[in-house]
């Protein structure tokens, strides 16, 4: 079904750790927000999706953000390898490595663990396709934070792409969300609803 390539879909070269960066950056790994969550909400939402163009965008979607998160992955470490002792402490990174030693947790950036109630699959299309666009702004907005605190280019590099990416995933939902609605108006679904209404 999947096709792995060997590598990152977007290079991540980052020449100078940075516990600091790495903290906030954990978040759209398996935050609120993040990666983790977009992915098996995406996934999930699929198999009850009634429309087979769309049941293939979650599927592609999903599949591209389980990339993101193996690129937050990457910047995380990146970010983390060869700390000293000192450097942990200083950066305020300690409680993190207490848990985690530098391993890749999903977490958000104030260190709650992931939960799958981050995510929601209702198993109706345009509930669901309202979730994702919803998502995928939520998603935008974290990057843009994280972008307002790094400056570091290499990092910011990586999460200039990311962020371009969740603006192509919202207008992708929102032309599914338009596709759904139309099919649906066709079958007058919001005038008259046999399995609620009556006549």
């Amino acid at each position: 079904m999947w096709n792995y390539e060997k590598r990152l879909q977007y290079p991540v070269k980052i020449k100078n750790p940075n516990p600091q960066f790495a903290k906030i950056i954990i978040s759209q790994y398996g935050g609120p927000d993040g990666e983790l969550g977009a992915s098996l909400r995406y996934l999930s939402q699929r198999f009850s999706m009634p429309y087979p163009e769309l049941k293939g965008m979650l599927t592609d979607i999903g599949t591209e953000e389980l990339g993101h998160l193996e690129m937050i992955g990457a910047i995380v470490y990146q970010l983390t390898r060869n700390l000293t002792p000192e450097q942990i402490k200083k950066n305020g990174f300690d409680a993190y490595f207490v848990d985690h030693t530098t391993g890749i947790y999903p977490a958000s950036s104030a260190g709650v663990p992931f939960t799958a109630a981050y995510l929601q699959s209702k198993g109706d299309c345009i509930t669901d396709l309202h979730e994702n666009l919803a998502a995928e702004q939520k998603a935008r907005t974290t990057y843009d934070n994280i972008l307002r605190l790094v400056d570091d280019p290499d990092v910011a590099d990586a999460i200039k792409f990311l962020r371009e990416r969740e603006v192509v995933h919202y207008q992708r939902f929102g032309e599914g969300l338009r596709l759904a609605t139309d099919r649906l108006n066709e079958k007058n679904f919001y005038a008259f609803n046999p399995s609620f209404d009556k006549k």
